[in-house]
């Protein structure tokens, strides 16, 4: 299917909302990293198989790349409905044979501790307390995005205290090794570091890597969540005590029969 021609105003569709499911049948993510490193490229890529260049969050235009429409060179197009910051995306995908219904909230790049930034800051918690998996986002071209994934873990940490939280660091724009600044090594080394899963991507030329990246986090909050409900199931059932009455009972008639054998 063609996409439509650039010489006339292109709006992208917006993504489609799934349908409401029984309760447990959402998958929550936020995908969190500085501004710039490609967090709303990576979540529509998922999402719709398409590659929407540099998002530009103050305009609310896209830069297309190679991998848009127009290979001639990138142009601007307004994305109004698609991917403004702080979006939540919602949609049913297909994970291990079954549909998910899987919600994916997209945020600022504001993470310092800054005056200015403390209603930023406030929103981004409340990202961290509705999500049950992250994806922590820098660029392999901006040092500086890098710094910003420990101190974006640590307050994950201190919002879900517990371990078992599954979170993702993601080194983006894989493909732009003459501009890298973060080497591989690094990414390698933090991750350990924080004891979490790493890897680099290159969220224009590898689809399917970005795929592979949201549909491991969904499995792994899908494990937590069975798991979870397993454990509640658990502790529902309470064992009934025995009676002390009816232990009595048993055995003064195991002694009465004891006693007439005899």
């Amino acid at each position: 299917m063609r996409l439509p021609s650039m010489s006339q105003p292109f709006l992208l569709a917006p993504i489609a909302e799934c349908p409401p499911g029984p309760p447990g049948a959402q998958v929550r993510l936020a995908v969190l990293g500085a501004r710039g490193v490609g967090k709303s490229a990576m979540i529509v890529r998922f999402l719709t198989k398409r590659f929407i260049g540099d998002y530009e969050p103050n305009t609310g235009e896209v830069r297309w790349g190679a991998a848009g429409p127009g290979a001639a060179g990138p142009r601007v197009r307004r994305l109004t409905a698609l991917c403004s910051p702080g979006n939540l995306y919602s949609r049913l995908v297909h994970l291990d044979g079954d549909h998910v219904a899987v919600q994916i909230q997209d945020t600022p790049g504001c993470i310092q501790v800054q005056e200015d930034c403390v209603q930023v800051l406030d929103s981004l918690s409340r990202c961290v307390k509705w999500a049950e998996g992250f994806l922590l986002v820098y660029s392999i071209t901006d040092y500086s995005s890098y710094q910003s994934v420990q101190p974006l873990y640590q307050h994950i940490r201190k919002v879900h205290p517990e371990a078992r939280t599954p979170i993702i660091i993601v080194g983006n724009k894989a493909d732009l090794l003459h501009a890298r600044q973060v080497q591989a090594k690094e990414g390698l080394q933090l991750a350990d570091e924080l004891g979490s899963l790493f890897l680099e991507i290159s969220t224009s030329e590898d689809s399917q890597g970005v795929c592979d990246v949201f549909q491991y986090l969904c499995k792994e909050v899908s494990k937590l969540q069975l798991a979870g409900s397993t454990d509640r199931r658990r502790s529902s059932i309470i064992p009934r005590p025995k009676s002390p009455n009816m232990q009595d009972l048993k055995r003064r008639f195991k002694q009465a029969l004891s006693s007439k054998v005899k």
